[in-house]
């Protein structure tokens, strides 16, 4: 039995290896090669493993580790910055996919527990797929990816519920009082699991991992993490609940701590192999025989979860304001059935809660819209601009034309294409220098909070070709590029050099990881980035539109003798609880905007406590000028712009006592 065993995963491996690797090349996910094994080797298939028990329990651990990793990329302190999406947007299309889900299944003739586990695996979209595939399209900060990507963190919410309830729903078949009185012990188990293992997080996690990592042993730091991972999961499936459940609320402990990362990279060759065999058994549950008897109904079932799917997140979207263009978006890229889904449907089968047939068929379906969804997510803005024709274009035609009409009469000027720290600081230095740029930035908050402070920055996507001429690319002298985003650097580099194959190009990269790619890009120079490398970059653009190097060396030089408080402020954006850790950029720069009424129109600066305060006003926007350093006899007027720098609370208060008077 044993030699069967090894035979079996010998053989599994081999298979996996060349699928996956002719998957890669294709572009496809690598889960669906996987599953492609899986059918291969099933007993639907060539038959070669009859019985896949032997494979089960391994393929048990990669659910485990899957929803430890999604634990470990659940980020509180991102749920809360992106509080109305995940809360609002997210609540409304998971609920309401469910229940649409669930009619359409009780009109079907479904069973109640069928129903709800369909409803729940078929109201969540696949994590793994759609962030993967924007973050290389780099449009996960665009309007439609910061929305998607916040209703997939409310579905990695609705995980603890679903994951208690499939267990509950099996303990209780045949008796609705029985489901109740389940469902109630289940859930009050959830919550006392939940604060059991919130407390061992916040009390002994990190404790231990100090501890541990003060051994400086990878072994033992690997042996630790897979004890607490397993344990966690053993002590939910003790207590009557599923063991993924322990495993997720592990992953949510330590993404908190400071070791998050190691974790990461520890876990992440157990993850993929034993993932790697878990969507293999998904494979082997996939009858072909059901497949070909009911080909025409899984294709129509497939149609239709993408259709009823992709209707209600339209409509979703578009009540919490959305544009047609954006709404479409979203909808295109979260119409599939993802990993989680096909997580509790496998659950399910477990627990005997779905027929075989129906299961199979409902299985199959999600597959393949899974197999599909990577062209959907990739061709999301053409689908969505083919659709949305008339709007889309007149939106991107506005943004266009904004920037174009602001920039008409600039000639000799660098664009910079991202304005998150980096581009801020070179804009500092560039502010300094008399010399006029245009910053490009797809973050809508801190595009307007920048715009509000008098700053020459716009929306618009960099790589596109519209955006840079309505830039002034041709008349501009350099064009630097400061995005984070690999794929977005080289997607605005190529764009380019595709049509200005002259113009210099700066590039700022978190390491030298990319150096030779960005290079053969069209990069003229790529700084690696820290905090050091802001300010050599912003020296070597003031040196190559041929500011005196003297001046550059003084700059600098000043810089570095004021301890980097040049680096102290930032415009906030959407992302901005993600950099806490940065111990020079604490401050923010905020725009208050006085109205007729507010307390402080007809003052001198001087009368301002700024010292109490602990706010620091760095100019003053009065119509279509800025006034830098304004001294303390200026007298501020109605609808001036107030660019105060400072502490987020300390921020608050100034803007109370601006408007009211009120000092806190």
């Amino acid at each position: 039995m044993g030699d069967h065993i090894l035979l079996h995963i010998v053989l599994l491996l081999g298979i996996a290896v060349i699928t996956v690797s002719i998957f890669r090349r294709m572009h496809f996910p690598p889960i669906l090669g996987y599953i492609i094994v899986g059918i291969i080797v099933g007993p639907s298939g060539f038959g070669w493993i009859q019985n896949e028990e032997s494979i089960s329990l391994l393929a048990e651990f990669g659910i485990v580790f899957l929803l430890f990793a999604i634990g470990l990329e659940f980020s509180l302190s991102q749920m809360i910055a992106m509080r109305k999406q995940v809360f609002g947007l997210g609540t409304a299309q998971v609920l309401t996919t469910g229940g649409v889900v669930y009619l359409i299944g009780w009109l079907a003739g479904l069973d109640a527990n069928t129903n709800i586990v369909i409803a729940g695996a078929f109201a969540l979209s696949s994590t793994a797929i759609v962030i993967k595939q924007l973050t290389e399209q780099s449009e996960i900060q665009s309007r439609h990816g910061r929305a998607t990507v916040g209703i997939l963190i409310f579905q990695d919410i609705m995980a603890i519920p679903l994951l208690i309830l499939i267990p509950a729903l099996a303990m209780s078949q045949g008796s609705e009082n029985a489901l109740a009185i389940t469902l109630g012990i289940s859930f009050l188990k959830g919550i006392l699991v939940v604060g059991i293992m919130h407390l061992i997080g916040r009390y002994l996690l990190r404790p231990l991992f100090h501890e541990v990592a003060s051994a400086k042993s990878q072994e033992l730091f690997t042996l630790t993490v897979l004890t607490v991972a397993l344990g966690a999961a053993a002590f939910t499936e003790e207590m009557g609940l599923s063991m993924t459940l322990g495993a997720f609320l592990a992953g949510m402990m330590l993404s908190e701590t400071e070791y998050r990362h190691q974790i990461e990279s520890d876990i992440r060759p157990f993850q993929d192999i034993l993932l790697g065999l878990f969507f293999v058994t998904v494979g082997m549950l996939i009858s072909l025989d059901v497949l070909a008897k009911h080909f025409w109904l899984v294709v129509l079932i497939t149609l239709a979860i993408f259709v009823v799917k992709g209707v209600i997140i339209y409509f979703v979207s578009r009540l919490f304001n959305k544009t047609p263009g954006v709404s479409a978006r979203i909808s295109i890229s979260l119409s599939q059935v993802g990993e989680f889904g096909l997580v509790l449907m496998t659950l399910a089968f477990t627990y005997n809660l779905l027929p075989v047939e129906t299961g199979n068929i409902l299985l199959t379906s999600a597959v393949l819209s899974m197999s599909m969804a990577p062209f959907l997510v990739k061709f999301n803005g053409k689908i969505a601009k083919a659709l949305h024709k008339t709007t889309y274009h007149e939106n991107h035609s506005e943004i266009e034309q904004t920037i174009s009409t602001n920039n008409q009469l600039i000639s000799d000027h660098v664009i910079l294409c991202g304005f998150g720290r980096v581009g801020q600081t070179v804009s500092r230095f560039l502010h300094s220098s008399n010399k006029a740029f245009v910053g490009l930035d797809m973050d809508i908050r801190r595009v307007n909070e920048a715009r509000a402070a008098g700053e020459s920055v716009y929306y618009g996507d960099a790589s596109k070709q519209t955006i840079l001429h309505a830039a002034a690319i041709e008349r501009a002298k350099i064009v630097i590029i400061t995005f984070s985003d690999f794929h977005a650097t080289i997607k605005t580099l190529k764009a380019i050099r595709q049509h200005y194959p002259d113009i210099p190009i700066l590039v700022r990269t978190l390491d030298d990881q990319y150096l030779n790619e960005l290079t053969a890009a069209g990069a003229n120079e790529v700084v690696p980035d820290t905090f050091e490398s802001s300010i050599m970059l912003a020296s070597h653009l003031l040196l190559m539109i041929g500011q005196p190097p003297r001046k550059v060396l003084k700059q600098t030089r000043e810089a570095r003798k004021d301890r980097y408080r040049l680096l102290e402020n930032f415009y906030p954006g959407e992302d901005s609880n993600k950099h806490k850790q940065h111990q020079i950029m604490k401050n923010i720069i905020h725009t208050i905007i006085l109205d007729e009424s507010a307390y402080a129109v007809g003052k001198q600066l001087k009368e301002i406590p700024v010292d109490y305060l602990k706010i620091h006003i760095e100019a003053i926007k009065r119509g279509n000028v800025r006034g830098e350093h304004p001294t303390g006899e200026t007298v501020l007027k109605e609808l001036d712009n107030v660019v105060i720098s400072g502490l987020p609370e300390d921020i608050e208060k100034a803007n109370d006592y601006l408007k009211t008077g009120t000092l806190s």
